[in-house]
């Protein structure tokens, strides 16, 4: 598991919402539980500030951070992800909303950028250039500051013969290593490959319970419910992610206070 993914969960459950900065010695506490060393939480942060997703507050000779605008909008969009939009598109109208671009070979780096941001809005590449998602997609929002508008081409419309739903779901979505995702979620969490017995508190469950969840969601383009198999493994893992992380709430927020060392700023 990436540290950064593990900082983005804490950051969210504890940092999203609020004017406050931590102090990196409880990082270092907090994330000790989870089998994170004091070397990778401390260049975790430095990429993070470099990065533009932490702020540096130092006071005296402790040293706390903070998130920048960035950060919260990312953390934002992934909260609304894992508690709003649901595991399962049973509402799709029957329309798809297609991006075509084309950038010139030196600007390698944004088209790597640009097909990461469409696939965490829900694209999938059917070829070329050419990336489709069920349903309208506010790809403005998504591509966000790349500067790519002018290479990219929006459209939206409704597949029509020879083409189905079920053809661009099957060219464009690789559906068997989306299940497996939420398989690997149920094998973690579920008994009996129970994880949770092997970590040491509610906090640090809590902790890597919601870094698991958010990479099994965040590879998920929600595609259209009748398109999928009728086993879908998703509804399952969402009910377990979504009680799991009830029925530690409470004490990990009392271990999190007991240990988070926090500045407002």
């Amino acid at each position: 598991m990436r540290p950064q993914s593990v900082m983005l969960s804490f950051l969210g459950l504890y940092l999203r919402g609020r004017r406050v900065a931590v102090a990196t010695g409880s990082l270092i506490d907090v994330f000790s539980r989870v089998g994170v060393g004091e070397e990778a939480v401390r260049s975790t942060v430095a990429r993070m500030v470099k990065r533009d997703l932490l702020t540096r507050h130092p006071q005296g000779r402790k040293v706390y951070v903070g998130l920048t605008p960035r950060a919260a909008a990312v953390l934002d969009d992934g909260h609304r992800r894992m508690w709003d939009v649901g595991a399962v598109n049973r509402s799709w109208d029957g329309t798809w909303t297609v991006v075509a671009f084309s950038l010139p070979d030196e600007r390698r780096s944004d088209r790597h950028d640009l097909r990461t941001r469409l696939q965490w809005a829900g694209f999938g590449p059917l070829q070329g250039g050419l990336w489709v998602a069920a349903g309208r997609r506010d790809v403005a929002a998504a591509v966000g500051d790349l500067d790519v508008n002018g290479h990219l081409v929006v459209l939206s419309g409704e597949a029509v013969a020879p083409t189905g739903a079920s053809d661009l779901v099957r060219r464009a979505f690789d559906t068997a290593a989306i299940a497996r995702e939420y398989d690997d979620f149920l094998g973690s969490w579920a008994p009996p490959g129970d994880r949770a017995a092997a970590l040491p508190d509610d906090l640090a469950r809590q902790l890597l319970l919601h870094t698991d969840w958010l990479g099994s969601v965040r590879g998920d383009p929600l595609l259209p419910a009748q398109e999928l198999p009728e086993d879908w493994p998703a509804i399952e893992a969402e009910q377990l992610f979504r009680r799991l992380a009830r029925e530690w709430k409470r004490q990990a927020g009392r271990e999190a206070a007991a240990v988070l060392d926090l500045l407002e700023i």
